[in-house]
């Protein structure tokens, strides 16, 4: 543990504010504004969701101190502009969860406590469906117009994969679904089938229109197998990489480079990946 002397939040309010200061600040904090920041992130949540999934637990103080980072920029912004500051953001979510959790502060206060039940006791699916009503009726007090979507407030800016699973989700709260997930494989396949005849009939738009529909059936797969699709394409992606790395590997110890390889060569160190892979985990079982 870091046995320097610990800082306050006071002290991070405090350098954010100096490095936006225009005199004093960094030149590259007071050039940041709302729009220029948001890529930074949407970055550092994926990382703090990367080093989770490693488990490099070292390296999450610093990780979730860079995402932190990102939201007291935010509220500097808010309080330059004269809108809200960091402890508005504080009160917000204080409020937000105690009314969230009756079943926790049944007064509604930070003081109050349930007494006489045990956490493991109270119903999960009687909390489950209280906290969605809850959210029901803060989405009706937020629009103006109370026939708006049922969609409407599902963010814009959210990964796609994770976008579709909750569009897809909330339509199947009043039972816009299939009923099991048979009638979604055979989405898929439907959707498969019209992939190739967008692709036969050699129209690019609409093979993007019909892969866009292909994705978000096999999203909703995975919605309906209770399987987050981002995390399971990230497992993918680490998958496929360690298996190419693999046939670099290979490769290089006959002195040999991908451009040199043919397919059917690299296939062989690729399915020799696999093979290593699965043993490895049948050992470790």
């Amino acid at each position: 543990m870091n046995e320097s002397p610990h800082h306050s939040f006071d002290d991070l309010l405090t350098l954010m504010k100096v490095l936006r200061d225009p005199q004093q600040g960094c030149p590259w904090d007071v050039r940041q504004n709302w729009d220029s920041i948001l890529p930074h992130t949407l970055e550092e949540a994926y990382e703090v969701v990367d080093v989770i999934e490693r488990r490099a637990f070292d390296e999450l103080p610093s990780e979730l101190g860079d995402l932190l980072f990102q939201v007291v920029y935010y509220s500097q912004f808010a309080r330059e502009e004269g809108r809200f500051d960091f402890q508005d953001i504080v009160d917000a979510l204080m409020n937000k969860m105690l009314k969230r959790h009756p079943h926790v502060f049944p007064e509604g206060t930070l003081a109050s406590r349930r007494q006489g039940i045990s956490a493991a006791d109270v119903e999960t699916a009687h909390v489950s469906s209280r906290w969605e009503q809850l959210k029901a009726k803060e989405r009706d007090a937020r629009s103006e117009d109370k026939r708006s979507s049922l969609l409407a407030d599902i963010p814009q800016g959210l990964p796609a994969l994770t976008r579709a699973a909750k569009l897809a989700k909330r339509a199947a709260r009043v039972g816009f679904d299939w009923p099991d997930t048979r009638g979604v494989i055979a989405k898929i396949r439907e959707e498969l089938d019209e992939v190739e005849e967008a692709l036969d009939a050699g129209d690019e738009v609409h093979v993007q229109e019909e892969i866009g529909d292909l994705m978000f059936a096999v999203v909703n797969l995975a919605r309906q197998r209770k399987i987050d699709p981002e995390q399971a394409l990230r497992a993918t992606n680490g998958k496929f990489e360690r298996r190419f790395g693999y046939i670099e590997q290979a490769l290089a110890r006959s002195n040999r480079t991908l451009d040199e390889a043919d397919l059917a060569e690299m296939d062989r160190h690729w399915n020799d990946a696999k093979y290593r892979e699965r043993n490895s985990i049948k050992e470790s079982l």
